[in-house]
């Protein structure tokens, strides 16, 4: 395993909001963590790389290729963060400086990770961004002078620019349209496939789920309900709250919810 969550809580001085969750990821695979707004996903997402706000608090382990995340010092943190784990966030309009140009950022983001030539970081920005689709262009530009989807996928560009073991993504595609959707997914697929970096994927788009992951684990109000390989828990859904949810998901006719087809189905 890459990462190995094991009791996990998270919680403030007045409640527990996430409530001893354990969760794998294998190396070299797509998980997929499915649920509501509001079920404790992007707090869970947080806790592995020490982001949660100050009001949290985390206890339980945390561990990335055996080392327990949580009882690292924060520098020891910020060095893994970007270079052998990165983050894909929901909030992509916060992982930029408003008054920094778009080569900007990337060109710091090498730095911070020790890249110390200038020319190397200029040519890595230029073939991340059209990676993902954007002009090499862009980087002269600022990030109010981007769309929104624009900005995502430099968001995107960034997050896999050094190849991270770990990548985790949280509702990455949310701000996208559904061509571009796609072409992030197809993207993230494609980098797997090439670098074999695990990624854990959040959302609560049951059409990603389907097309991309190996496995899926369901949360509800800050606890995991049910875990196990796409096929079965899309087919066979065991817990009530799965199959609500899969239930209101839109699915071809004469298919499985895995997209498998039914026997006898024409």
């Amino acid at each position: 395993m890459i990462l190995s969550i094991e009791e996990l809580s998270i919680f403030s001085q007045e409640r527990t909001i996430v409530d001893q969750v354990s969760l794998a990821v294998r190396k070299g695979e797509f998980m997929a963590l499915v649920g509501q707004s509001g079920s404790g996903k992007s707090l869970l997402s947080q806790a592995i790389g020490q982001l949660l706000p100050t009001n949290l608090r985390a206890s339980g382990r945390v561990l990335f290729e055996g080392n327990n995340l949580l009882e690292r010092k924060p520098k020891e943190i910020r060095a893994l963060r970007g270079r052998d784990i990165s983050y894909i966030f929901q909030d992509y309009q916060g992982a930029f400086t408003p008054f920094r140009s778009i080569g900007g950022h990337f060109d710091e983001y090498q730095k911070v990770h020790g890249e110390k030539s200038a020319t190397i970081r200029k040519k890595r920005a230029a073939e991340a961004l059209e990676s993902v689709g954007l002009s090499p262009e862009l980087l002269r530009r600022y990030p109010f002078q981007l769309s929104g989807g624009q900005l995502q996928r430099a968001s995107i560009a960034t997050s896999l620019m050094l190849s991270p073991r770990l990548l985790i993504a949280d509702e990455a595609t949310t701000a996208l349209d559904s061509m571009s959707a796609h072409r992030v997914m197809e993207l993230l697929a494609r980098k797997q496939a090439e670098t074999g970096c695990a990624i854990l994927f959040i959302t609560h788009d049951w059409r990603h789920v389907r097309r991309y992951a190996n496995r899926l684990s369901v949360m509800k109000e800050g606890q995991i309900v049910e875990s196990g390989g796409k096929h079965r828990i899309l087919d066979h859904p065991q817990h009530e709250y799965t199959r609500q949810l899969i239930e209101a998901a839109p699915v071809l006719s004469h298919e499985l919810k895995s997209g498998l087809k039914e026997v006898g189905a024409e």
